[in-house]
């Protein structure tokens, strides 16, 4: 191949980055921008809040997004090699294998810590600080 076969992708690259910021541009140029203490408020289900947040997310919620972000990729290469799958021969059988145990291992160990545990009550560190579970009266 030569550099000029090239120079269709870089077009639509260029045209495409034109095109954004073309957009962006143009978008701030026309739309209206009258803000209001409304408009600029925090809206979060339908509920306005009359505070501030007490405290910050818990990193739970960035853990779990982390997980999605790792299982979505994984469903993105398993597709590729779904469509590749003649031409990977058993090489490419053997790698998505561990591909796959390294995977449902990582699920396992997330499980095993509590990380997509939302109940909080239930987890077994947290009974003694938080809900320590009812002893039992023995029948005398």
């Amino acid at each position: 191949m030569e550099l000029a076969d090239y120079l269709p992708i870089a077009l639509m690259a260029i045209l495409g980055v034109v095109f954004a910021v073309a957009s962006i541009l143009l978008s701030r140029a026309l739309a209206p921008s009258n803000p209001t203490p409304e408009k600029l408020a925090p809206y979060e289900c339908g509920i306005v809040p009359l505070q501030e947040p007490v405290e910050r997310f818990p990193v739970k919620f960035y853990l779990v997004a982390m997980l999605f972000v790792i299982f979505d990729v994984e469903i993105i290469f398993l597709f590729i090699w779904a469509v590749r799958y003649e031409q990977f021969g058993w090489a490419g059988v053997a790698a998505v294998v561990l591909f796959m145990l390294m995977l449902i291992e990582t699920l396992a160990y997330v499980w095993k810590r509590g990380a997509l545990d939302w109940n909080v009550a239930r987890r077994a560190r947290y009974r003694r600080i938080v809900a320590p579970e009812p002893e039992l009266e023995e029948a005398a």
